[in-house]
């Protein structure tokens, strides 16, 4: 029997040399936390279509962040649920906003925690929009963007290391480069999701942000999941307007897109793993259906081998718990 030269089960043989050849990697460094902080609440409320995860009040939420900085996840993301809404979202560049008090907090708290700050009015607007509605209900672009930019610009002077922008409004990332630079904040990277469809994945976030829209869709602003050019383009276009970091959103039905990225832009690529993804993983777990812990790990290991410099993710302490362990 002829026996071929190369066989690859030599290097299987057992888990040093598993170990040895791996090709891609998880870290605790590469993972970025979301978390959800309410105005009105006195205590964390559980989500109930995310397991595990919960809305903070202002005066707790270095609680999670300091089991994940633990854990050895550095980076956060923020979002905020106001006790107040309107058509234009005010509330989200209020100084005293929930989100900008986090961030004070924080910082006084946990200085080397990297603090980012999801840059959008949907939940802040009191139709559920990413951006300002004209009379016929049509979200209005360029009218849009200077609400988005003082929204940055607060979170900025709050303390957040880096601004993230996922409203997907045309010529945001130019706009809030321009107001960062003119303010005197040329050092601070924006994250831009720049590629980020309008997926049927972001169910449960609704339930944790407050954010579902009032009316209509988002299909006029976020992209049409059967469009792989369209999502470089988008992605081209806000590199060419300064995007420090391009993002994926959501990672595991956009990894094609991921992967051809990894190829053409030379800057960080950022996915999000999200709500709907993680509590697939939760739900089947509980009902036996699969391994929890291994499922979650090779999720995240699809995502990094298909690109992702940087991912975000609700299973971040989960993971670096598991990857410390292994």
């Amino acid at each position: 029997m002829s026996y071929p030269t190369h066989r690859p089960r030599r290097l299987r043989g057992d888990a040093r040399l598993r170990n040895i050849v791996r090709e891609t990697r998880l870290s605790p460094e590469n993972f970025i936390y979301p978390l959800f902080v309410e105005e009105e609440l006195k205590e964390a409320v559980p989500i109930s279509a995310m397991p595990g995860q919960s809305r903070w009040p202002v005066a707790e939420i270095i609680r999670p962040v300091e089991e994940a900085f633990a854990a050895g996840v550095r980076s956060f993301l923020f979002f905020g649920s106001p006790d107040r809404k309107d058509r234009t979202g005010t509330a989200a560049h209020a100084s005293d906003g929930c989100v900008q008090r986090a961030l004070e907090l924080i910082k006084k708290r946990l200085p080397e925690a990297l603090l980012i700050t999801d840059v959008c009015l949907c939940a802040y607007t009191d139709h559920g929009h990413c951006g300002v509605p004209g009379p016929d209900g049509t979200i209005l672009n360029d009218e849009t963007l200077p609400h988005l930019c003082e929204m940055a610009l607060s979170h900025v002077r709050a303390g957040a290391d880096i601004v993230a922008p996922s409203d997907m409004m045309d010529g945001r990332i130019g706009a809030m480069r321009a107001t960062l630079d003119i303010d005197g904040f040329s050092h601070i990277p924006i994250m831009s999701y720049a590629a980020k469809f309008a997926s049927s994945f972001y169910g449960p976030f609704r339930e944790a942000a407050h954010s579902a829209p009032q009316f209509g869709d988002r299909r006029t602003y976020q992209m049409d999941v059967a469009n792989a050019r369209e999502a470089l383009m988008e992605m081209e276009l806000d590199f060419d307007e300064g995007a420090d970091i391009l993002m994926v959103k959501p990672a595991m039905t956009a990894l094609d897109i991921l992967r051809v990225a990894r190829d053409r832009f030379p800057c960080p690529l950022a996915a999000y793993q999200v709500s709907g993804e993680y509590s697939m993983i939760k739900a089947a777990a509980a009902n036996g259906w699969l391994d929890e812990k291994s499922a979650m790990l090779e999720s995240l290991l699809s995502i990094k081998r298909a690109g992702a410099d940087l991912i975000l993710t609700y299973f971040a302490t989960e993971a670096s718990k598991a990857l410390k362990q292994s």
